[in-house]
């Protein structure tokens, strides 16, 4: 399964109102319009579309616990996971990235994604 660890929690409600729209038309048609947060703070969902080989609408989750942060595909949408929605991962993460300066990745096995979107 997809995954990207950071080693900081991510306030969710502070991210909720620095988020922009992503919407990227190269490869694949990536859009990730609206984030949602939970009550607790704890999780946010953000509808994504991804057309590529495949047209594919599902849910990334965004969760944090003490000390980290992990974005993953949120299991009951279950997309295919192609290069597209392996991609819209990464951008998430860059974004968070540019908007958190100081949180580092301390786990992920999308590494060539994450190198793909930061160039």
């Amino acid at each position: 399964m997809p995954h990207i660890v950071f080693e900081n929690k991510i306030d969710l409600n502070d991210f909720l109102q620095k988020f922009s729209p992503i919407f990227q038309r190269d490869s694949a048609l990536i859009k990730i319009q609206t984030i949602f947060v939970d009550k607790d703070n704890f999780t946010a969902l953000l509808p994504t579309v991804v057309i590529d080989e495949n047209h594919q609408e599902f849910l990334i989750e965004l969760s944090t616990r003490k000390e980290k942060t992990t974005i993953r595909l949120y299991p009951n949408t279950d997309p295919e996971k192609t290069d597209g929605v392996k991609i819209a991962m990464a951008l998430l993460a860059k974004q968070i990235m540019n908007t958190y300066p100081d949180f580092k990745i301390t786990k992920t096995n999308l590494s060539n994604y994450l190198e793909m979107v930061a160039a």
